[in-house]
């Protein structure tokens, strides 16, 4: 025989029905004024900790709702500072690329006033060889600019090089360090003689060029001593800086002397360059 089952109020009503209760202890509570009664004393047990918990619960939903917002005012005040400091960034890159166009152009300026007596014209490189040196390269002018093979190109602070082939827009330039180059040269303390000549290993392990057959009889040749092109030349105009001597020794005849110079030009960074419109007319000798 089955059992009835046990009545149960559904816990919606239980709940409803604590509210009306609750809600009727509060209004008797409020308008019979009875301080320190039975009513105020269940009201302090029941109501006083609900109030609590709801003033608990508002509070930090309000902490909640003031840490979003800050968050939200953080990140965007982020943004705008990402935002200026890219501006900043830019602008800081914008500077010290014209202070470096500038700088070049200065170079260029106080190269064309140390040999004041030959027309040049300015020109950029546009391409080059292969390889770590400026050895071989291309620069943007050419015939229609007045420029014509066997033209001497300076940068830095001295002679890069000669041209080898002119087109209407272009000239293709041999630098002084390419292993094919060779110059006379002049030393400038004692107007000896000797020949300076390119050497792309001795580029790469030492950043110097050659030279030999310096005839320096008198022994007055030193470390630091400044080359220049010599008058001898048929190709390279006369007195234009080479670089210093970084090396000297004695060859085994005994009778001149071999060495390294170190080149005043970057050989690894040529941007800009002077091509001296004037030609060496004639000479006694010339290496090619």
């Amino acid at each position: 025989m089955k059992r009835k089952s046990k009545f149960k109020i559904p816990s919606k009503y239980l709940l409803m029905g604590f509210t009306v209760i609750a809600g009727i202890l509060i209004y008797v509570s409020l308008t019979m004024n009875l301080s320190g009664g039975p009513l105020n004393t269940v009201a302090g047990y029941v109501f006083v900790p609900m109030q609590q918990g709801i003033n608990y619960v508002g509070s930090w939903l309000k902490d909640k709702t003031d840490n979003l917002k800050n968050l939200k005012d953080v990140m965007s005040e982020n943004q705008a500072l990402k935002e200026k400091v890219d501006s900043l960034t830019l602008e800081l890159n914008t500077i010290k690329l014209e202070q470096y166009e500038l700088d070049n152009l200065r170079e260029l300026l106080d190269l064309d006033q140390k040999y004041p007596s030959y027309e040049k014209v300015a020109a950029n490189v546009i391409g080059k060889d292969a390889g770590n040196w400026f050895s071989t390269f291309t620069i943007d002018k050419g015939s229609k600019d007045g420029i014509d093979v066997d033209m001497n190109v300076l940068a830095g602070s001295g002679l890069v090089g000669i041209v080898t082939d002119v087109g209407p827009n272009y000239a293709k330039i041999r630098s002084i360090i390419d292993d094919t180059s060779k110059i006379s040269g002049m030393l400038l303390t004692t107007s000896d003689r000797c020949i300076v000549h390119g050497d792309l290993q001795e580029m790469n392990e030492n950043q110097n060029i050659l030279f030999n057959n310096l005839k320096d009889s008198d022994d007055e040749a030193n470390v630091g001593d400044p080359v220049v092109t010599s008058y001898i030349s048929d190709k390279y105009l006369q007195g234009i800086l080479i670089g210093y001597i970084n090396t000297i020794e004695v060859d085994s005849n005994n009778l001149t002397k071999s060495g390294t110079i170190t080149p005043v030009v970057d050989f690894e960074h040529i941007e800009e360059v002077l091509v001296i419109l004037d030609k060496k007319q004639s000479g006694e000798e010339e290496s090619k």
